[in-house]
């Protein structure tokens, strides 16, 4: 198989392989809601075969950063809609990431009275507020009474999405947010059934990505995961219980039927990951590029040696609107300017060339 092979996800239908990764880009504005320029930003690059929008907030104690989106109020989802529908109109597909930031976050951006997490441990480090760097505060410990609570916050967040007219969701368990919280031993000190064990560790996670496949349909939901990926002391640094919570994890999520599993981890085509592959027994995802830029080459050579279905690549789509386009034809790319990645105008979001100017 090649970039421009068409695949299916589930319910989704791809004309091509190459994936936009989920990027936090920190245009919604104080009020969480997605307007004109972020639907602009998408549309753009409506010609890769998938987009994953960024990190969404499925509840206002769960966003993470100043400018996130939101998928709470009427107003956010009718945001998203006037994105789904750009996206459409120029031809793409696109899924929108459920992020419960959990204690990567602080009051002053939540405008809550707290952040939760799975333990009452701080991250080290401080949090990005719309005042400035801040402590990351002490989060409080989920009850097991409040847990439903927080599943349901992305089942009506995700019914907001499909609702809005978004072709489907991701399910955020990656990169140290509240779900990875919970899976990972470094963040998760639990002696309850939501803590201990890698089967105790996993149970969130399943149990949010099962209802909310349950109310969309599995074949618009896929799963995103970064063993060991040990960021935002989300740590998890001994390798027979990675194994064991992550072989867990896919093995419970198989019978599900999802979309995809999506997985960053520097070695995709390692055994690692091809195992949790096999257990998981449909469509692979991968992203490798979150230390380094994924090149051209790189996602050729996974597709061409069957490692994944879908490569999602994060940095070189935001430089480059027509990336299908420039790595189809042998073009040079865009240079990523990292002074606007995060920001709130059309720097560095809506501005970067493509290789035939657009009206």
């Amino acid at each position: 198989m090649d970039i421009t092979s068409p695949v299916a996800l589930g319910d989704l239908a791809l004309p091509n392989r190459l994936v936009m990764a989920p990027l936090t880009r920190t245009r919604a504005g104080a009020a969480g809601v997605p307007g004109a320029l972020v639907a602009e930003h998408y549309a753009q690059r409506a010609s890769v075969g998938l987009i994953v929008a960024e990190g969404t907030y499925p509840s206002h104690e769960s966003r993470s950063y100043p400018g996130q989106p939101g998928l709470v109020t009427d107003e956010q989802q009718e945001g998203w809609r006037g994105v789904a529908e750009a996206v459409h109109a120029a031809g793409g597909r696109i899924v929108v990431q459920l992020m419960n930031g959990g204690r990567v976050s602080h009051t002053d951006i939540t405008g809550t009275d707290r952040i939760v997490g799975p333990s009452a441990v701080a991250i080290a480090g401080e949090a990005h507020t719309a005042d400035g760097k801040k402590p990351y505060p002490v989060p409080h410990a989920l009850t097991e009474a409040e847990i439903p609570g927080v599943v349901a916050e992305f089942v009506a967040a995700a019914r907001r999405a499909v609702d809005a007219g978004l072709d489907g969701v991701e399910i955020h368990s990656a990169n140290g947010y509240l779900l990875h919280q919970f899976l990972a031993p470094g963040a998760n000190h639990r002696t309850d059934s939501y803590g201990g064990s890698p089967q105790n560790r996993a149970r969130l996670a399943v149990e949010v990505t099962t209802a909310v496949a349950a109310e969309i349909g599995a074949g618009r939901v896929g799963i995103r995961i970064s063993p060991a990926h040990n960021i935002q002391d989300a740590l998890e640094t001994d390798p027979a219980d990675v194994e064991a919570t992550y072989a867990h994890l896919v093995e419970a999520l198989a019978p599900l039927g999802l979309a995809y599993l999506s997985v960053l981890h520097a070695d995709p085509a390692g055994e690692f990951v091809q195992g949790l592959r096999k257990r998981f027994g449909g469509p692979l995802m991968v992203n490798s590029g979150f230390a380094q830029v994924t090149t051209r080459e790189e996602v050729a050579g996974y597709l061409a040696d069957g490692a994944a279905d879908v490569v999602a690549v994060g940095r070189a789509v935001m430089a480059n609107p027509d990336l299908l386009e420039r790595w189809t034809g042998g073009h040079p790319e865009n240079e990523l300017d990292p002074t606007t990645s995060y920001g709130q105008g059309a720097a560095g979001y809506t501005d970067y060339p493509f290789l035939t100017p657009r009206a």
